[in-house]
């Protein structure tokens, strides 16, 4: 029996959002003075080593850190084995999520599982009264953003996209939109966005899944598939699981983009695309049904490897997506990182650098207030930790840097570029109502059938 993602997250808010009290605890106690006193942390999707299928093991160390790890989930029993031994071997483990929430209450939930398990997990830790840092890309598609959100405000709690641009890397982002939102750039600002191809191998042999991984539940809401080492371990280039580049690095690239844009809480109001998909994936291909699992493609990556496309707002502004970003006639390259551009200057930001003359032409004195407005985007508090970040909202309630709110925008942005490319055609899209405006044929792509065996 299937159900749609819509339908499953309708019902959870329906059914009545679980709201607990509100955590006390003091700052201190948030960083390790008192082991009691910290709030009880559950990590779901633990990934092994990092760089291992996924990163979730990373971010749940990062959380133990500052809170009282109790219990694990993985489906797959060498990555729950792993984290519970550097744990010290005393939490509980479980397989399936669902037992865990029966059985604990813990005060916080991490989520490192691959990207469509993203949001049932999180809808179901909110339902039981947890707040939640789940691992970026926060949605599979558009409408699981717009319900997510709406729980959310239901249930009260605390999330955190793991959007670490927002928070870490020198301030390098937070200060490429403290300048751009100055003026110092010019009054109409452009971004150009590089993050990469991605591979188009495939097609891969399918082989018996390990005996110590749950590979059907691995696969849960997404259409039922034969095991592959490449289907798992790469799950980013397959449209069941993720989005390909657009929701890996775009989800970290087009956010600062459209942050400082000023369309962090809204959207663009057109979308043109070009691109390429890997050898498997026919001309005129019907992605609707494939997505809700009435078709069928060759067991191959199957997310673009090729892509340039035109985010246009309605002040006329362009946020360009592009897997590697040129220029010829002025000798630009630029294959991951945002070009920012306006009538009176441009920059150059990623996680390596900022540059460009609007930076090095400042005064040291501007150069202290530029600091000064990075930090003051960072909502009153101190950024450099993105964990420290959402640990520190579990203590005053405020929602953190990378919120539900404005990281779904960032994702609806993300998944308007993989929908367009899959349609080849320009795309009308109203901000305010989150929808496609007379496209039925887009429309569909917004939400996906589900599996319901493991929601």
């Amino acid at each position: 029996m299937a159900t749609t993602r819509r339908d499953f997250l309708k019902q959870s808010a329906a059914a009545g959002a679980l709201v607990s009290a509100p955590l006390i605890w003091t700052q201190d106690a948030a960083f390790g003075k008192n082991l009691n006193s910290k709030p009880t942390v559950a990590a779901i999707g633990v990934g092994g080593s990092r760089g291992r299928y996924n990163q979730g093991g990373s971010i749940a160390r990062k959380a133990a850190k500052l809170g009282k790890m109790i219990a694990v989930c993985d489906v797959d029993d060498r990555h729950t084995a792993e984290f519970n031994e550097a744990m010290g071997g005393s939490l509980k483990t479980y397989r399936d999520y669902r037992k865990l929430f029966d059985n604990e209450k813990p005060d916080v939930v991490t989520i490192g599982t691959p990207d469509h398990w993203h949001v049932p997990i999180a809808i179901a830790a909110l339902r039981s009264g947890c707040d939640v840092y789940c691992e970026k890309p926060l949605t599979l598609t558009i409408q699981e953003g717009i319900d997510l959100r709406n729980v959310l405000e239901q249930t009260g709690r605390v999330f955190q996209v793991g959007t670490q641009q927002r928070s870490e890397n020198e301030l390098r982002f937070l200060k490429a939109i403290a300048l751009v939102q100055s003026g110092r750039l010019g009054k109409n600002v452009n971004a150009y966005v590089a993050i990469g191809g991605a591979p188009g191998e495939g097609p891969f042999k399918s082989s018996a899944a390990p005996d110590d991984l749950d590979w059907d539940m691995w696969v849960g809401p997404a259409p039922q598939a034969g095991y592959s080492e490449e289907r798992r371990r790469m799950f980013r280039w397959w449209f069941e699981y993720s989005g390909g580049k657009m929701t890996d690095w775009g989800a970290h690239h087009v956010d600062i983009a459209q942050w400082a844009l000023g369309y962090d809480h809204g959207g663009p109001v057109k979308v043109s695309a070009k691109g390429k998909f890997p050898p498997i994936v026919p001309d005129n291909f019907n992605w609707q049904a494939f997505l809700n699992g009435d078709a069928k493609l060759p067991d191959g990556y199957n997310t673009a490897t090729q892509f340039n496309i035109d985010l246009t707002f309605d002040n006329g502004s362009v946020l360009s997506v592009n897997d590697v970003y040129r220029r010829e006639d002025e000798n630009i390259r630029l294959d991951n990182g945002i070009l920012f551009e306006g009538e009176k200057g441009r920059i150059v930001v990623n996680r390596g650098k900022l540059e460009g003359k609007p930076i090095e032409e400042l005064t040291t004195a501007e150069q202290e207030d530029l600091t000064a407005q990075a930090i003051k985007l960072y909502k009153g508090k101190q950024p450099g930790h993105h964990m420290r970040n959402f640990f520190e909202c579990l203590e005053d309630r405020q929602q953190p840097i990378s919120d539900v709110v404005t990281h779904h925008r960032t994702m609806t942005s993300c998944h308007l570029c993989n929908i367009a490319l899959m349609l080849g055609r320009d795309l009308k899209w109203d901000p305010a109502k989150e929808q496609f405006v007379g496209d039925d044929q887009a429309s569909a792509l917004t939400s996906r059938r589900s599996r319901n065996t493991y929601l």
